[in-house]
């Protein structure tokens, strides 16, 4: 078995995990007519109409270990934040560019205390990066050149390299059907050479790069955007779903009740048998606080959702890196 098979295995043990959504589109869309981020501005040649004020990011009720208790109610094992969405403002406080919270009204490091909290609540955390940047200007068919290339590896850089042990990262927005540039621009083989020089265990998941292991460590399914693996699909994967509308979050929130624990065990179990991790989302308000339906929601999850037994081996079928792909990685 080679090291990153171990790490892959390691990593589909964990089986069941959370992705908080978490960033600009927290503030600026929970009551918008846009969900998310402004996916017209990169996919359909609409002018950009929602840049975001850092100043307004003002999380007051931030309580991270709050969110490492709801996660732990439904029995995640792991966990994901979006340090960097699509619109490119940053929880962490960057040297690359002054769109993060040091330039906040309110100017906690998120992504340090969200490690803090998971870390101690013994969930492995890791991180999710947007490499497409709408702020930045980094978008498809963009033309990378060195200022480019300094810029996305040197803000991966800080996060590998402030934090301490980052078990995986989670990147989107790259080589995918909803923007951002393609490998031609920027290659998987020199972004994960970087991941693996900094953190050699740390596994790069690519969200929207391909159903192969050519442009991931683990084949990313979002599942909430369609994405399905195939019927002879035997690992390794993980794949993403919500139980809201959106993955930021919404005040519709209040009032529509999330899907149900049995909804979310179907899904599940679906995906353990192929041996898929299931990601299940939290979306946090403005303020840094969850929905006490959506707290409630998972503790019920806990309750009745059951993990498959470890993998002591690899089984057959397992996805593995193409003959000419195996001494980059």
């Amino acid at each position: 078995m080679t090291r990153l098979e171990k790490n892959q295995l390691d990593f589909i043990n964990l089986r069941f995990g959370t992705f908080l959504h978490f960033n600009s589109a927290s503030v600026q869309f929970a009551s918008s007519e846009v969900e998310d981020w402004e996916f017209g501005c990169e996919n359909c040649g609409e002018p950009r109409r929602w840049p975001f004020d850092e100043s307004t990011w003002a999380p007051r009720a931030l309580d991270t270990d709050a969110w490492a208790a709801v996660a732990k109610s439904a029995g995640c094992r792991f966990a994901a934040l979006t340090a960097k969405h699509h619109e490119g403002f940053c929880l962490w406080p960057t040297e690359m560019t002054g769109h993060s919270v040091k330039n906040a009204a309110v100017q906690t490091d998120v992504v340090e205390r969200y490690l803090d909290s998971f870390r101690r609540a013994g969930i492995a955390a890791g991180l999710y990066f947007s490499i497409l940047d709408l702020t930045q200007g980094i978008r498809r068919n963009f033309p990378f050149r060195e200022e480019e290339y300094a810029f996305v590896e040197g803000q991966i850089t800080e996060l590998l390299t402030r934090y301490g042990e980052i078990p995986f990262l989670i990147v989107d927005g790259w080589n995918a059907p909803w923007g951002g540039p393609d490998y031609a621009a920027l290659p998987f083989a020199r972004l994960d050479a970087l991941v693996k020089s900094l953190q050699p265990d740390c596994l790069l998941l690519n969200i929207g790069g391909s159903d192969t292991l050519e442009g991931s460590d683990v084949v990313f399914f979002e599942n909430a955007a369609g994405q399905e693996a195939g019927a002879d699909f035997q690992g390794p994967g993980v794949s993403c779903n919500k139980l809201t509308e959106a993955w930021f979050y919404r005040t519709s929130e209040k009032t529509t009740p999330p899907k149900s624990a049995v909804w979310t065990r179907g899904k599940a179990e679906e995906c353990f048998r192929k041996n898929i991790n299931f990601m299940l989302n939290l979306s946090p308000d403005a303020d840094g606080r969850i929905d006490a339906g959506l707290a409630a929601a998972f503790a019920e999850i806990g309750r009745t959702l059951a993990l498959p037994a470890p993998l002591t081996s690899l089984p057959e079928g397992w996805m593995r890196r193409a003959e000419g792909e195996k001494n980059r990685f």
